[in-house]
């Protein structure tokens, strides 16, 4: 009998010095405990059904449509604003003022005085007075190219040619998906004890799924108005081959560091699912499954496109990796040693995008006990204080766990190159180069290795004078020091956290930031469009609510069925 995840304590996880390496975190991929998949799970495990109960859009496409979300524990409502987007005003910076649509996530019902508090409210977002019984307050985007294909084709009684959704996977993106009581919406405690969004952003990923379902209604309404006779309605599959976008820059990236443990946490857990993947015993009809989840991913990378000249030698590398990954594995027989024979072999022949592949792709190949450690990926964060610690056992911890803080040089310009500000326009974080712009004085405390390097600076020089000293001393000398000691005493009990990178190097580069979240988030398909920011696609291949809400009961082999959709490929339509 298989042991449950959870009471495997000897499994042999990857050292950290590896696992939270920058550019690695930026070379990982969306996997089944990406915040997407688990939802998708548990929509259909618990069968939560979704109805629409207002649909007003005019023949234009504007106007309030309503959708009433209903679980075993709650009743929530999604309420959607269409608008007229004058061209000039089309953005998607955070620094926009007005957006094509504009959507919140309610817990409870609407009523028609909330109703019309929303409607003077939500289209402004952030300068709205936002009712906190929202749990998610978001705006969107047309992909106009792909939006008035799909119109055009739909009216004129025909599909739209699934090569636009290859080159572009949504006709919507998102610029903001904002949660946990920002601009006057829900708390984060409210959702803490709610069975249905207690995990990390998993309200903002039902607002973001809600999307996708009002993206199709709206295309497919607007196709009958144009012409009543002819329209048709949107093929099932180009249906699910329909994601959502989000456009994202650096206002992602303080997440990560403002937030160690509950990285610790989703790194761990996804380490640990590795782990357990790794170990278990291969058999012919695992090896299969893994080369059929190979084959789709490189097809997957084959169609994905990027105007981005590094990203697309990255995907280009990626899919030349996995035919040599598909060669090895096809001519390799299912020794009980093959997973592991695998893994050291592409540690040594294939790019990092493609390492981290083949880990995502392992742990799809193992869900029943695998997924049981999506309830983990939350925590408490609590960051504690030690002070009767001996300030020399706090410098040895440093060299022992922050051994990568100290590689800090103070006088290699290249080593404080960058520094991170927020910038007064919308008090959104950015960079800026430290000898030539103004604002250092205003930075933001982002770099963790400097912080750390200053801290063991000071322990050095404290020790000289007080060998016996202890941390309440040390911070009595040094009462500046104490946020970052209480981070590097709480911090260095965990195998995961803090990621091993200076963020002032002049070679650091914030994609890899944007992109560590993003793949937990469920994104794919990243498209930079600078250094600094990135488009992405999400929910591309998810089953559709028609699907979820079918009559599969708890049946298994259905529920597995409806989550296998990890790396889409271009659907071949079948119109007969």
């Amino acid at each position: 009998m298989a042991t449950p995840l959870d009471a495997k304590p000897e499994l042999q996880l990857r050292p950290s010095d590896q696992v939270m390496n920058l550019v690695r975190l930026g070379s990982l991929h969306a996997s089944r405990l990406s915040f997407c998949r688990s939802l998708v799970r548990q929509m259909a495990r618990e069968d939560w059904t979704v109805t629409t109960v207002r649909f007003d859009l005019d023949a234009d496409g504007h106007g309030v449509v309503i959708y009433r979300l209903n679980t075993p524990n709650h009743t929530y409502h999604g309420v959607v604003f269409s608008q007229h987007l004058d061209p000039e005003l089309r953005s998607d910076r955070v620094i926009a003022e007005a957006w094509d649509v504009t959507f919140a996530l309610l817990e409870g019902e609407v009523e028609d005085s909330l109703l019309e508090q929303m409607a003077a409210n939500v289209p402004l977002q952030e300068a709205g007075r936002q009712h906190p019984r929202l749990l998610v307050l978001s705006r969107a985007n047309k992909s106009l190219r792909n939006f008035g294909h799909f119109v055009d084709a739909l009216a004129a009684g025909r599909q739209p040619d699934p090569a636009w959704l290859t080159r572009v996977g949504y006709l919507y993106r998102t610029t903001a998906v904002y949660g946990n009581g920002k601009f006057g919406i829900a708390d984060y405690a409210r959702l803490q004890n709610n069975p249905d969004f207690n995990r990390p952003f998993s309200a903002q990923m039902f607002a973001v799924y809600l999307l996708r379902h009002f993206s199709v209604q709206q295309v497919e309404h607007l196709a009958r108005s144009r012409s009543p006779e002819r329209a048709v309605a949107l093929h099932p599959s180009l249906q699910r081959y329909l994601g959502i976008g989000n456009s994202t820059g650096l206002g992602m990236a303080p997440f990560l560091i403002n937030h160690p443990q509950l990285i610790q946490q989703w790194v761990y857990c996804r380490e640990r699912a590795l782990a357990y993947a790794r170990e278990q015993l291969p058999d012919d009809a695992s090896r299969r499954e893994l080369l059929a989840l190979l084959k789709r991913a490189h097809r997957h990378f084959l169609e994905t496109v990027t105007e981005d000249a590094e990203q697309t030698r990255r995907n280009e590398a990626t899919v030349v990796s996995i035919d040599s990954v598909i060669e090895w594995l096809e001519r390799t027989p299912a020794t009980p040693t093959l997973w592991s024979d695998l893994l050291v072999w592409a540690d040594k022949q294939c790019s990092l995008e493609a390492q981290e592949l083949i880990n995502t792709l392992l742990i799809e190949l193992y869900p029943d006990l695998i997924d049981a450690v999506e309830d983990e990926l939350g925590c408490e964060e609590i960051l504690e204080l030690q002070p009767e610690m001996r300030a020399a056992t706090l410098k040895q911890e440093i060299e022992a766990r922050f051994g990568w803080a100290l590689d800090y040089d103070p006088k290699n310009p290249d080593h404080q190159y960058w520094f991170w500000y927020r910038s007064a326009e919308k008090e959104e974080p950015r960079l800026g180069v430290r000898a030539s712009e103004p604002g250092a004085e205003k930075e933001m405390p982002l770099a963790i290795g400097p912080r750390i390097h200053r801290t063991h600076q000071l322990l050095d020089a404290f020790l000289d004078r007080s060998p016996r000293g202890s941390i309440v001393e040390f911070l009595m000398a040094h009462p500046r020091q104490k946020e970052c000691v209480r981070r590097i005493q709480t911090m260095a009990a965990t195998p995961y956290g803090e990621i091993q990178a200076n963020l002032w190097h002049r070679d650091m580069k914030p994609m890899h930031l944007l992109r560590t979240k993003l793949s937990f988030f469920g994104a794919s398909r990243f498209d930079p469009k600078s250094d600094r920011w990135v488009r992405v696609t999400m929910f591309q291949g998810a089953p559709l609510f028609c699907e979820l809400f079918s009559d599969h009961g708890t049946d298994k082999a259905r529920l597995a069925e409806l989550d296998d959709w990890s790396f889409p490929v271009e659907p071949e339509l079948n119109l007969s």
